[in-house]
């Protein structure tokens, strides 16, 4: 709003401008970053609680906020497997056969002592043999136990269900015993070996089993006597003993290894704990508790956590500002304006990083690369600075590594916050000196090349190779880039016209030939568009000489005569073959038409839209300064009239303001050198050093440089610069000082 319009409004212009610069006003900005920050940070930070009861119907889907163990469903699950493993048997070679070789060969040794009674014989057998079973057992018990070929459970196993399944001899079989003789028992003994031998090789829990065989198999040997073969029989029946056992320490660690086998009872992410309208039982109640889903639970810790970081990020932002001189100085270079442009571009960049991050899902994790995250950094860039833009860079990085990371047990998911700066800075890398439009596509496709090379970079670093989710991370990553640059082009107007922003592009749009106002200077008052042209050159090489801003001098300097095409015949650059219409009309008159044209121009370049930097310009150029010719003529007409003077200096001066600004300042500077220098028919280098000196003193102590931030090392540097410009620009016309001893030799 300019200083008119804002007094038409019956408000002071320090009034409205006071907020541009208010503390109060920047302070809420600042609020405003921390809830941005804050708001859009905690949906992804901060777990959602429920008010749940026990007994109650859910009154809508809740999903698990992370992955979480089960222990009591795991528990119960391991349960479940080790139950299901069946109990292990184990086979106990025993040899058999050998017991019923030493119950033969005792009963050869016997038999044919003749010292021993028959009577003693069958008292022998009858106790003997029975415990030579369990002699037989208990060695094998202990020639095993510890040699790790059994364990013991086992061992003890095996004794006392063979001692249990022990068969009992007939007591006629005793009395058979002692009639037998040495060839009988030899052939006995080798039929008796062999039937136990065979039985035994089957894997018997039961000897009742293989007993039940014996008498077959000695029936079908070669045994032909009936006695021989009744004993035989009996003592492989005594002989033949179970050999399959139940495995107690086996059984236990395969249930053991079952149990530690068996997966654990997960909630993944995202799977729906509770359907709506499910009733909460007090299994569900307590899987809520250990998701810590329960209101009750609830702890305000994430809370402040995601609020520090908001003003982590916001202290950031500030202190950049502050150190980089934003909020100091007369002029401070970011007042509040600036500081809700920023506040705008960060709402606009995150929320679209929101929206991509609302269709991303586990399935589909690549689709967070197709976040146009390098718009916030482009629009910083052109619009405010491009330090800021790098700072802005980083953040955006951390808040995308928040929104895109899918797993709850990582607060940043560094894959999207290395693509967002790789993409960021080379965007700001091609962008930072745009010129044009096509200047944004042509960054945004090399954010696209950028953002392809990184997402390949991170698969290739990845602990496996997904040819699938590289291809499409990386059709992503390219299409962002392009979106990116759409939507740039498409909110920088919105941006320029909403905040009446002059960037470099619309400086550019507006230095176009072709633009009406532009034309119309060259058709109607060509003196002085060929004037604003030099100007522009003039103005332009001073301001990058110290640091101000080139392109909007050259721009300014086409426009801030515009005024003149209103009457363009009483300005001395557009009298070509015409008398100067000031010689016949009152000086007075004269000085109102010359002082107009700032006036009349500032309303043009409104009715045109033109930014209001550039009508700055062409209002402030000539500042308060005096048409002292004019002012001289009037005065000689008052003393040829013989009347004292009813006007003074201050009559014939411009209303102002005063240059606001260094390039309205280098401007005016501009404008009287080329005026001048035109004047000048064959000037020297001296002439054109010294008369730029002498406008830029006379404008010194004026006072016209009191209300902008020129210093005087820098306006030395802009005469230094004219100097050198105008030599350039006028070269042919300037006589140097060989050619000045040339003439005077001639003459």
């Amino acid at each position: 709003m300019d200083r008119k319009n804002e007094e038409k409004r019956g408000l002071s212009p320090a009034i409205t401008a006071g907020w541009r610069q208010s503390a109060g006003v920047r302070l809420l900005l600042l609020l405003m970053f921390v809830l941005l920050f804050y708001f859009n940070l905690s949906p992804h930070l901060v777990p959602e609680t429920y008010d749940i009861k026990l007994n109650t119907r859910a009154e809508k889907d809740i999903k698990a906020p992370g992955e979480w163990v089960d222990e009591k469903a795991t528990q119960l699950a391991k349960d479940q497997a080790a139950e299901k493993v069946e109990q292990i048997y184990s086979i106990v070679a025993l040899r058999n056969e050998n017991l019923i070789a030493q119950i033969f060969d005792r009963m050869e040794q016997l038999n044919t002592d003749d010292q021993v009674t028959q009577q003693n014989k069958i008292d022998i057998y009858r106790t003997e043999i029975p415990r030579r079973y369990e002699e037989f057992v208990d060695n094998f018990v202990k020639n095993n136990r510890g040699n790790g070929t059994y364990n013991d459970s086992l061992l003890d196993e095996m004794a006392r269900v063979v001692k249990a399944q022990a068969y009992t001899i007939p007591e006629e079989t005793f009395y058979k015993m002692p009639r037998l003789t040495v060839e009988q028992i030899a052939e006995m003994r080798q039929v008796g070996v062999e039937v136990v031998r065979k039985l035994m090789s089957e894997q018997l829990r039961e000897a009742e089993t293989a007993r039940t065989k014996v008498a077959e198999l000695v029936n079908a040997s070669a045994l032909d006597d009936r006695t021989a073969r009744e004993i035989v029989q009996e003592l492989a029946r005594f002989a033949i003993m179970p050999n399959k056992f139940a495995d107690k320490e086996a059984t236990d660690e395969a249930r053991v290894l079952a149990k530690e086998n068996t997966p654990q009872v997960v909630i993944k992410e995202g799977d729906i704990v509770v359907s709506k309208g499910q009733l909460i039982t007090e299994e569900i109640y307590e899987r809520l508790q250990g998701l810590n889903l329960l209101k009750e639970q609830k702890t305000y810790w994430p809370q402040v956590g995601v609020l520090l970081m908001s003003l982590l990020f916001v202290l950031a932002i500030y202190s950049f500002l502050h150190q980089t001189g934003g909020f100091s100085g007369a002029k401070p270079a970011y007042g509040n304006v600036q500081l809700l442009i920023l506040l705008t571009i960060y709402l606009v960049n995150i929320v679209t990083m929101q929206i991509v991050g609302m269709i991303q899902t586990d399935s589909v994790s690549y689709v967070g690369f197709l976040a146009p995250a390098a718009m916030g950094a482009m629009l910083i860039t052109l619009l405010l600075d491009i330090h800021l833009a790098f700072v802005s860079s980083i953040l955006f990085a951390i808040i995308g590594s928040v929104i895109f990371s899918l797993r709850q047990d990582q607060l940043f998911d560094f894959h999207y916050g290395f693509f967002i700066v790789v993409v960021s800075f080379s965007a700001i890398f091609a962008i930072h000196r745009a010129s044009q439009r096509s200047t944004i596509l042509k960054a945004g496709i090399i954010a696209s090349l950028f953002g392809v090379i990184s997402v390949i970079v991170l698969q290739l670093l990845g602990d496996t190779l997904d040819r699938t989710a590289m291809l499409y991370s990386a059709t992503f990553a390219f299409a962002s880039g392009l979106i990116t640059a759409v939507l740039v082009i498409g909110l920088m107007p919105f941006f320029e016209v909403t905040f009446g922003i002059l960037s470099a592009l619309k400086l550019v749009e507006l230095s176009n030939p072709n633009h009406p106002l532009l034309r119309k200077l060259l058709t109607e008052t060509p003196g002085t568009y060929h004037h604003s042209v030099m100007v522009g050159n003039l103005s332009e090489a001073a301001a990058e000489s110290i640091g101000a801003n080139g392109l909007l001098c050259r721009v300014g300097s086409f426009y801030h005569d515009i005024g003149k095409t209103k009457r363009p015949n009483y300005f001395i650059e557009n009298q070509t073959n015409i008398e100067n219409p000031h010689d016949s009309i009152d000086p007075k008159l004269s000085k109102s038409i010359i002082i107009a044209h700032a006036r009349d121009g500032v309303e043009m370049l409104k009715g045109y839209n033109i930014p209001k930097p550039i009508r700055d310009i062409a209002e402030q150029h000539h500042g308060t300064t005096s048409l002292k010719y004019f002012y001289h003529k009037a005065l000689k007409q008052a003393e040829a009239d013989g009347v004292e003077p009813d006007f003074t200096e201050e009559d014939f001066r411009y209303p102002g303001p005063k240059a606001q600004s260094k390039e309205a300042a280098i401007v005016g500077i501009a404008d009287c050198v080329e005026a001048a220098v035109r004047s000048l028919r064959n000037p020297t280098m001296e002439q054109i050093d010294s008369m730029i000196r002498k406008i830029i003193k006379s404008r010194l102590d004026d006072n016209q440089f009191n209300e902008c931030d020129l210093t005087l090392k820098e306006l030395d540097r802009i005469a230094q610069t004219l100097k050198e410009t105008v030599v350039g620009i006028f070269h042919s016309r300037i006589e140097y000082p060989d050619d000045v001893k040339q003439k005077e030799r001639l003459a």
